[in-house]
């Protein structure tokens, strides 16, 4: 087995940290916010919240969330996961009203933040292991497909006449036939760009952010049209025998947010917390947050140059005390977020002072050029969020659960139906659910199901062996998760599934990760007994079952 590439020695933290890199983070955390600010204000009225909210958010995600978290290149932030459950309570609460459904949902922030930063320092960070992959990869694919069909309408600037989800993308149709040709023309050039951009090669143009070039070419067309004024105008087509149309267009295509920053706070009603329709707000606003903030944290770590490891625990209980903040002040939750993380770590971070120069550029723009921010186009943030939709639910990511198995790929799709058909909680019970009765169909013993049989033991000096027996899957392996990270870096791991009966996806999935980090880290790693299984299909994560082999492994 060849050594990995040595991992560079890691920057200090702190005010030293500072001391050392701040020219990298001040650039980083510039480029970043370039990227946020679009997307915060796209995704805060996308959620029905006053677009402000979304820069309220990483305002506090980046100067405060920054000095007490546990991980190094995260950016906190909106994120585009959350429009779901904020727009669903919104409507749930405020049966109509929307500015009394803003400030219930602000309220049932603060509760579920609560419970977050509980569950942070009763070291609840490992649950996020509970949930199968594909469930929680059905649930963010459904959320693309809620994000596209809501937002589609807003591009072509047609409000479309529906009450529930599936009217919404009934209506899909009628809005491209009676789309406002200016407002559909700023939206359209924005996706567009944004498809370009996704496919070029030049590293100096990439270093351009794409979203950035959507609001600048927003800017610009919604002057040419003249957004800034109301006024009608007739679109005359060539052909005689088709009918003239009349379109309206004006500010409401804008954004709008108060010329002074601090005029947008807003404070939560908590006249409704009794109610068990707010609670079940509470419980999927904290589910959602906290599952997305856990996977996102993890996720960036394996893009850390330097491979540290976030304290996931510590993470969870800042995000929750960010939140806190931000559900008494009028802002939106917050996640460690993956795509501005991701563009941190791409830009040049390196520590969290990155995420502190983000908030601290976002603070300065909004104080200083407010009237700017109410140039951009409506059309323009949709084009971003049709984007990230569409990404979350593309047809690649069908093709990709796919690979790791057909029975993978049925808790994928029910997933996505359960959440499209009820809401997120019901629809992820749903999936999970399914992937049960998956492994019922594959002969688990179910006296193995709440626990997993194995054993961590060093049986020759730098040598541990980890023995897996029964059925190990997502509803078991927690301790397992929670004995690996005493292992002492730098030795070897024999990972011996000899004696499993059954691995599924999500096992598979985490002993390959743990692996690869751990080699990455200057250990060596073997995994023996796979050639005893038959594996659902050729992806080396596939889910698998003892038995006579047909291929080796």
């Amino acid at each position: 087995m060849t050594n990995p590439s040595p991992v560079p020695v890691a920057p200090k933290t702190g005010l030293a940290g500072l001391a050392q890199n701040w020219q990298h983070d001040a650039m980083s955390g510039f480029l970043v916010f370039l990227i946020a600010l679009p997307l915060c204000l796209g995704i805060a009225m996308a959620s029905n919240f006053p677009p402000q909210a979304g820069i309220i958010t990483a305002i506090i995600g980046g100067l405060l969330v920054s000095r007490i978290n546990g991980s190094f290149v995260t950016i906190n932030g909106p994120a585009a996961g959350l429009i779901v459950v904020i727009f669903d309570s919104v409507q749930a609460l405020g049966k109509g009203d929307a500015m009394a459904g803003y400030k219930y949902t602000l309220a049932a922030i603060v509760c579920a933040s609560v419970i977050q930063t509980l569950m942070g320092y009763f070291k609840a960070g490992k649950l996020s292991a509970f949930f199968p992959s594909s469930v929680v990869h059905g649930m963010l694919a459904a959320i693309g497909i809620i994000i596209m069909s809501k937002q589609i309408h807003t591009l072509l600037g047609v409000k479309p006449d529906a009450k529930t989800l599936f009217q919404t993308i009934g209506q899909i149709p009628n809005s491209f036939i009676d789309l406002n040709p200016e407002v559909a023309l700023i939206g359209g050039t924005g996706l567009a760009i944004l498809v370009v951009w996704a496919f070029l090669k030049n590293r100096y143009l990439k270093m351009i952010p794409g979203p950035l070039v959507v609001v600048l070419v927003g800017l610009v067309l919604g002057q040419y049209y003249d957004l800034d004024h109301q006024h009608i105008y007739m679109f005359l087509p060539n052909d005689p025998i088709l009918p003239h149309h009349e379109f309206t267009v004006g500010p409401k295509f804008l954004v709008t947010i108060p010329e002074n920053f601090i005029a947008g706070f807003s404070f939560p009603d908590f006249s409704l917390v009794g109610t068990l329709e707010f609670w079940e707000q509470v419980i999927t606003i904290c589910l959602v947050g906290s599952l997305e903030s856990l996977l996102s944290a993890a996720a960036v770590d394996k893009l850390d140059t330097y491979k540290r490891y976030s304290d996931l625990n510590r993470d969870l209980t800042a995000v929750g005390i960010g939140n806190t903040i931000c559900g008494l002040v009028g802002g939106l939750p917050m996640i460690a977020e993956i795509v501005r993380s991701s563009a941190n770590v791409n830009n040049g971070g390196r520590t969290a002072w990155s995420n502190f120069f983000h908030g601290a550029f976002l603070l300065i723009f909004v104080a200083l050029f407010p009237k700017l921010i109410h140039e951009i186009p409506l059309a323009s943030l949709a084009a971003l969020l049709v984007f990230t939709g569409f990404k979350l639910a593309s047809p690649q990511e069908f093709k990709k659960v796919l690979a790791v198995g057909y029975e993978q790929l049925v808790v994928f799709v029910i997933t996505i139906i359960g959440v499209l058909a009820t809401d997120l909680l019901i629809g992820v019970a749903v999936g999970m659910v399914a992937e049960f009765v998956v492994h019922l169909l594959r002969s688990v013993n179910w006296h193995e199901v709440l626990k997993l049989y194995f054993e961590v033991q060093e049986t020759e000096p730098g040598i541990y062996h980890i023995r897996i027996d029964g059925a190990a899957f997502f509803a078991n392996f927690l301790s397992l998760k929670s004995e690996l990270p005493s292992i002492p870096e730098g030795k070897k791991l024999i990972f011996d599934l000899s004696e499993a009966e059954t691995v599924d996806h999500t096992v598979m999935e985490f002993i390959h990760d743990f692996c690869e980090d751990y080699e990455r880290r200057g250990g060596h790693y073997e995994i023996l007994g796979l050639d005893q299984h038959i594996a659902t299909s050729d992806h080396p994560l596939a889910a698998r079952k003892r038995g006579v082999a047909v291929r080796a492994m």
